[in-house]
């Protein structure tokens, strides 16, 4: 019989130190599987704090066996939980997905690869009912057997493996064709220069030039507001608004990563201002060579991405 961790035994007994060393080595992963299940950054912080809290509550409950598996059964009801409460769609930085790499010791340690974090992804989860949700992470994500899955979720074998069935053709019918580089983690050459365009554009206030780097039937959202636009003619409606004599200023913009996917965020200095200010993030999904979606999020998460809050 392999012996208990000592790290693990001491988190059992009580020890508040080592229970925090023991949690802290799992909390991105946990994190950014609490983001899948919720598709929102902040709800998921909120959902990984609520896990430790369960997880030190019922700490003389862990049997043996994997402490990282146990740690995702509580995460993934506490997300069931949350999911009774709304949420929108939100970023993820690069960066902090970076920060999850395999461990020698636990060799199925989530790689985040492109196609199960990536918008369009995360978006089309979002429209599966929550035992859906979460036994398709389980078992498609995570790799776990059916049973594990079933147990987690107080189901029958075959009923999880019913939700799944149903989970992936939601998914089939809503995601996007996925390009053959889909599980690229690292940005192209041609999404850097596509994204050096973009910025260049944007701060030249340019519209043909921005309309060139599209596809006409690009689509642009903008959670959690409703406001969607369709195709190139919605777009430079819209860049009407933002571009040229209706300009709210003078703009610039820093490339960056979300998602897996090539950002921009957008500094806004207004008429009569001296500081460019914060203003909003911009990720692009691109397919040969074109920008086919834009999504538009707000600022409040810039500190994650390590963006300042003001450029000079």
């Amino acid at each position: 019989m392999t012996p208990e961790d000592p790290v693990v035994s001491a988190a059992r007994a009580g020890d508040e130190s080592a229970f925090a060393t023991l949690v802290g080595r799992h909390r991105r992963e946990l994190h950014v599987h609490c983001y899948r299940m919720l598709g929102n950054f902040e709800e998921a912080e909120d959902a990984v704090q609520e896990t430790f809290l369960r997880a030190w509550n019922r700490r003389d409950t862990f049997a043996g066996g994997g402490y990282r598996a146990w740690l995702y059964r509580i995460a993934t009801n506490a997300c069931l939980d949350a999911l009774r409460r709304s949420a929108w769609l939100q970023p993820y930085p690069d960066r902090l997905l970076d920060e999850i790499a395999p461990r020698e010791a636990e060799p199925d340690a989530v790689v985040v690869a492109k196609e199960t974090i990536e918008l369009a992804y995360l978006a089309a989860v979002q429209l599966l009912p929550p035992r859906q949700r979460a036994v398709l992470i389980m078992r498609d994500i995570l790799g776990w057997p059916a049973n594990d899955a079933a147990a987690t979720l107080d189901m029958t074998v075959a009923g999880a493996n019913s939700a799944l069935q149903r989970a992936r053709a939601t998914l089939q019918e809503n995601l996007p064709k996925r390009p053959s580089d889909w599980s690229a983690t690292q940005p192209t050459a041609e999404e850097r220069a596509l994204v050096q365009r973009f910025i260049d554009a944007h701060e030249r206030q340019d519209i043909a030039a921005s309309v060139a780097m599209v596809r006409k039937d690009i689509r642009i959202t903008m959670p959690p507001y409703p406001w969607r636009f369709d195709g190139v003619d919605a777009m430079v409606r819209n860049l009407r608004r933002t571009f040229g004599p209706e300009s709210p200023g003078d703009w610039r913009l820093v490339p960056t990563r979300a998602n897996r996917m090539p950002a921009a965020a957008s500094y806004l200095r207004a008429h009569g201002d001296t500081t460019y200010r914060a203003f909003k993030l911009d990720v692009m999904r691109v397919e040969d060579g074109l920008i086919v979606a834009v999504t538009t999020f707000g600022y409040s998460l810039f500190p994650h991405f390590g963006l300042a809050g003001t450029l000079d």
